[in-house]
C-alpha cells in the first residue's frame, strides 16, 4: 500500500511548472490561480487573498469587471481576429478615436495599437527616431520599460534585465533619477546630463527622452515636476522628443488618466498598455499626429495589434472609469494612504523615542548593576584577606 502522503494542489502544480517551464520567468507566490473577482483571488485549493498586485498594474477595474466580461463576450460573438493591416474594424478606431480625445496634450493626436507594453516602448522609439532623423535614446536609473532587446537597453537595471544577454542596442544612456532616498537631486540629474552632452553625445543627436511619471520597478517613484519641466525645456530648445511611459502610472492609477498630467508638461507620445484593457492583451502609442505620420505606411503594426477582443474591453474600461469616477477615487484613496503614512512615521518615530529610553534606562541600570558588582567584589576581596589573616 502506498503510504505517502498525498501532494496539495498547489505543490503539485510547483512541480510541473518547475519541470515544463524555464526558470527564467519567475512567479512571486507558490500558489496557482483559480479564479478571481474584483480585488479578490482564490488560488487551486480554495483560499482566498486580497489581491495588492493586480496582475502587475493590469486591473484598475478589477478582475472580470462585468462591463468587461459583457463587451468582450459580445465582440467575441462576432469575430475575434482579422488582423487590422489586412481588414480593419471599427473597435480599433473608436478606441483611436476615445483616446486621442484624453491625450495630455495639445493639438491633434493619434493612436495606434499593439499587444505589449515593450512593443509599445519599442515602437515609440522607431516613432520618435522616424521623426527627428536621429538615435540617441536617454533614459533613467531604475526605470523599466521591458525585456525586448531595445527595451532591456532602455530599462535602468542590470540585474536581472539584461545580465546575460550579451550586446543590447546601442545609442541609449541612462541619467540618475532623482530620488531623495538615495541622496539624488534634480541638480544632480541635470549637471550629469549636462556632462553627458559634453563628453558623449551633441544633443543634436538626441531623438527621445523616455520616462515613467511614476517608476515602479524603480520603487514607486514619482518623477519631480522641476525635473519634467526642465527636459521639456531641453526638447523644446534641441528639437528632441519627450516620450511618458505611461504603461504602468496610466489609466486613473494617480487620480489622472495619465501620471505626467500631475507634472505640468505635455509629451510629445505616450505609451499605454496593461490597465488600458482590463486584464486583456492591449498595447499603444498615443502621439502628436504629425510626429505619427512620418512613419511610412507598412512601418508599424502587428499581427496581434489592437485585438477586436483588446479593443473591446478597453473600450469598456473607459466608460468604467468615467462612470464609476476612478480618477476621483484614486484621489481620495490616495489621501488615505497618504495618512496612513503619516501615521506610521509618526508611530516609528514614537517607537523609536521608546526605544532610546529604554535603552537609556537599560544602560544607567548597567551602570548600577556594575557599581553593586564592583563593591561585592571588593568586599568579597576583603574578607578573603580578613579570613587569611585569621
Amino acid at each position: 500500500m502506498d503510504t505517502r502522503t498525498p501532494l496539495s494542489r498547489n505543490t503539485d502544480l510547483l512541480k510541473r511548472r518547475e519541470a515544463a517551464v524555464p526558470r527564467g520567468v519567475a512567479t512571486a507566490t507558490p500558489v496557482f490561480a483559480d479564479r478571481a473577482a474584483n480585488a479578490e483571488i482564490w488560488d487551486a485549493e480554495g483560499r482566498r487573498y486580497i489581491d495588492f498586485a493586480g496582475g502587475i498594474a493590469v486591473l484598475n477595474t478589477g478582475h472580470r469587471h462585468p462591463k468587461v466580461v459583457e463587451a468582450v463576450e459580445a465582440q467575441l460573438a462576432r469575430f475575434s481576429h482579422t488582423a487590422f493591416q489586412v481588414m480593419a474594424y471599427e473597435p480599433y478606431i473608436e478606441l483611436a478615436e476615445r483616446l486621442n480625445a484624453l491625450a495630455p496634450f495639445s493639438g491633434q493626436a493619434k493612436t495606434i495599437l499593439f499587444t505589449t507594453g515593450a512593443e509599445a516602448v519599442e515602437n515609440a522609439v522607431k516613432i520618435a527616431r522616424a521623426a527627428t532623423g536621429r538615435n540617441g535614446v536617454i533614459a533613467f536609473s531604475g526605470a523599466f520599460h521591458g525585456r525586448s532587446l531595445m527595451t532591456s537597453a532602455l530599462t535602468g537595471k542590470v540585474n536581472p534585465y539584461k545580465k546575460g544577454f550579451g550586446t543590447l542596442p546601442g545609442e541609449v544612456w541612462h541619467l540618475p533619477m532623482p530620488i531623495d532616498h538615495y541622496s539624488v537631486t534634480v541638480a544632480d540629474s541635470l549637471r550629469a546630463l549636462e556632462m553627458l552632452f559634453r563628453c558623449d553625445i551633441d544633443p543634436g543627436q538626441i531623438a527621445a527622452f523616455i520616462i515613467e511619471p511614476v517608476q515602479g520597478e524603480g520603487g514607486f517613484h514619482a518623477a519631480p515636476k522641476e525635473l519634467m519641466i526642465a527636459l521639456r525645456a531641453l526638447c523644446d530648445t534641441h528639437g528632441i522628443r519627450l516620450i511618458s511611459d505611461e504603461v504602468q502610472a496610466g489609466f486613473a492609477r494617480t487620480g489622472k488618466m495619465f501620471g505626467i498630467e500631475h507634472l505640468g508638461v505635455e509629451p510629445d507620445l505616450v505609451t499605454m498598455a496593461k490597465s488600458l484593457s482590463g486584464g486583456f492583451p492591449l498595447s499603444g502609442v498615443l502621439g502628436r499626429a504629425e510626429l505619427m505620420d512620418t512613419v511610412e505606411p507598412g512601418g508599424l503594426g502587428g499581427t496581434f495589434g489592437g485585438s477586436p477582443i483588446g479593443c473591446a474591453a478597453a473600450l469598456a474600461v473607459l466608460d468604467i472609469i468615467a462612470e464609476d469616477k476612478l480618477l476621483e477615487r484614486a484621489e481620495i484613496l490616495g489621501e488615505r494612504m497618504g495618512q496612513l503614512e503619516q501615521l506610521s512615521a509618526a508611530a516609528a518615530q514614537e517607537y523609536r523615542r521608546q526605544a532610546n529610553r529604554r535603552r537609556m534606562a537599560d544602560s544607567a541600570q548597567d551602570k548600577v548593576d556594575n557599581v553593586v558588582k564592583l563593591r561585592l567584589a571588593k568586599a568579597h576581596k576583603a574578607r578573603k584577606a580578613a579570613q587569611n589573616d585569621l
